[in-house]
């Protein structure tokens, strides 16, 4: 029988460690914190950062997860699309490098580099920004429209339907989110469960 390529990293990861939801995860509606975290240049970068963005695609995301690793093209089709309509990928790995040694900081540097990724990667060492956010998976999706100073959450959740293959994908649920906002529609799916390894928080045993 043909293991496909989902269940394989089902299976890794459950090898692994499992976190619950933090408490006061964000859901639609909710109003997103800014942050500011080393991006793989070296700089600082907060999403204040950037004045003519609309809103984010904020992914929490690792170099070493397959589930990471099979959606890296689409979300950087999705940077080069949405980007230029105001709606910037802004990717961050929040794993700790001591239980997956790929996802230290160095890690990062040689994985955007190999992928030619065209938006920033960011450093949560401390684990602050996914825990506020509520991130446990990676990969994980939030959608933020600026909201005058505000930054509030419209999609949490899945990429799509369909991390094995992306030519199978029956339901964009984040791209159509963004096509909805950016038309002034309300969210039809605004969330989906996020399916991917977990996130490896520190102290976890």
């Amino acid at each position: 029988m043909k293991t496909t390529f989902a269940s394989l990293g089902i299976l890794l990861c459950s090898f692994l460690f499992i976190a619950a939801t933090p408490d006061g995860a964000y859901a639609p509606g909710s109003k997103a914190t800014d942050f500011k975290l080393k991006n793989i240049d070296g700089k600082m970068v907060s999403l204040s950062d950037y004045k003519d963005a609309k809103g984010f695609i904020v992914t929490f995301t690792c170099n070493h997860c397959p589930f990471s690793k099979a959606y890296e093209d689409r979300i950087i089709a999705l940077h080069n699309k949405y980007s230029k309509l105001g709606y910037p990928v802004v990717a961050i790995n929040s794993n700790d490098k001591s239980i997956a040694p790929d996802d230290s900081y160095e890690g990062m540097i040689e994985r955007a580099k190999e992928k030619s990724f065209p938006f920033v990667y960011l450093y949560d060492e401390s684990q602050e920004i996914a825990k506020t956010y509520g991130a446990t998976r990676t990969p994980h999706m939030y959608l933020l429209k600026k909201d005058g100073k505000n930054l509030e959450v419209k999609y949490v959740g899945a990429i799509d339907d369909n991390s094995d293959d992306a030519s199978a994908v029956t339901k964009k649920y984040l791209e159509n989110a963004l096509d909805e906002v950016i038309e002034g529609k309300e969210v039809t799916t605004n969330s989906t469960k996020a399916i991917g390894c977990t996130i490896k928080w520190k102290g976890t045993k």
